[in-house]
């Protein structure tokens, strides 16, 4: 039997901001800008919607974030909210948007989120703010910040099942080619494997290519309910599986330092989907560090657990490769505003499902796997889409 949610909403709309380095921008202007152009690529207007969901903003203090976007855009929503899962926030969105429709509460629901982390906080304020995510008791006074708890991570990884540097410098390599082929991202300029071994080391093993960029940007797309979906004029990307998970959110307290809580999150999303890893065309993976990738795979059941490195090489996920992976370019190249970044991975799969991709379009794509993760390892989230129901 289908699941009750297999394809009870579907993506009719996507908009996103540029990214980069954007003087003069805030969160709100970011949201509103690729609220707006999502309401445009959709053929809506503000009064079709029923509902707002945002997600927080790190550089500026908005704990009601939906609320005062509501207002910006001149909306009084039935159904809004704020979430906050880090880079699972974007995915969050779309399993609430989901949920609310396939309950009979909504026909159209916007999901935005932007953020001004490069302009809008010094490197000391950053670092700051990255910080607090670990524990205050155990790990803030030892210094331990994102960098360090995914090079514990790849360490463990390393360690584990011989992955090796230069199979983490296939991920950052992969994806700067995509990203060359992408107008929009951040970061075009050819990359090797020679240049990310010998880059900067930030925390080893993950040197400064094998880091997510910091960027301005924001992103948003509208779900819809199927019948309100087919009065529009573009099909939607159905929304096929979606499901979260979380396993731990400090990563000293993490049972396992090579898998995580992605792996029943994917198995869920798989299972309500009603399909095999094998039999997706494109994966949109986070990769807010080299190494993500790689156990991610592992944990949804593309390779075995401690082959994702082998899975990855030979430029395998990159432009004519036969596994496709991040298309925009990633977190890596494309960019990465903090909590919004995971939302440019879902708008690339709509984009490469509708066939819009342009030069970076992947031929035959109709099945697509989208995952955030958020903290450290922390929350996990993956969602199915589909040109087909």
């Amino acid at each position: 039997m289908a699941h009750p949610l297999r394809a009870a909403a579907g993506i009719t709309g996507i908009g996103e901001t540029p990214v980069g380095e954007l003087p003069g921008s805030s969160a709100l202007s970011l949201m509103e800008d690729a609220a707006l152009a999502a309401l445009d690529d959709a053929g809506l207007a503000v009064a079709d919607l029923d509902g707002l969901v945002t997600s927080r903003s790190m550089v500026a203090p908005l704990h009601r974030a939906a609320v005062i976007l509501a207002e910006r855009l001149g909306m009084t929503p039935e159904l809004f909210a704020t979430l906050e899962a880090g880079g699972a926030t974007s995915l969050q969105m779309l399993n609430y948007a989901l949920t609310a429709i396939g309950a009979g509460r909504a026909r159209h629901l916007l999901c935005v989120a932007g953020d001004n982390l490069l302009t809008g906080l010094s490197r000391d304020l950053a670092v700051q703010a990255m910080a607090e995510n670990a524990d205050a008791e155990f790990e803030v006074p030892f210094g331990t910040f994102p960098p360090a708890a995914y090079a514990l991570a790849a360490r463990a990884h390393m360690h584990a099942y011989g992955t090796t540097a230069e199979q983490l410098a296939e991920v950052a390599v992969a994806a700067r080619a995509w990203a060359a082929l992408n107008p929009a991202a951040q970061m075009r300029q050819p990359l090797d494997l020679a240049q990310v071994l010998a880059a900067k080391r930030v925390a080893e093993p993950l040197g400064l290519n094998d880091c997510a960029l910091v960027s301005d940007g924001g992103g948003a797309f509208v779900v819809s309910e199927p019948s309100a979906a087919a009065a529009l004029a573009r099909p939607p990307i159905w929304i096929l599986g979606a499901a979260e998970a979380a396993g731990h959110e400090y990563i000293t307290r993490a049972p396992d330092l090579t898998s995580f809580a992605s792996a029943l999150a994917g198995r869920r999303a798989f299972a309500m989907a009603g399909c095999r890893p094998d039999e997706v065309d494109l994966a949109q993976i986070y990769d807010c560090f080299s190494i993500t990738p790689i156990i991610t795979l592992e944990d949804l059941g593309f390779c075995g657990k401690g082959e994702g490195g082998a899975f990855i090489e030979g430029g395998r996920t990159g432009p004519g490769g036969d596994f496709p992976m991040n298309s925009h370019g990633g977190l890596l190249s494309h960019a990465h505003p903090g909590k919004p970044g995971g939302i440019f991975h879902l708008t690339e799969a709509v984009r490469q499902l509708r066939g819009d991709a342009g030069r970076r379009q992947v031929a035959g794509a109709e099945l697509a796997v989208v995952t955030g993760v958020g903290g450290m390892f922390s929350a996990h989230a993956t969602a199915i889409l589909g040109a087909a129901r």
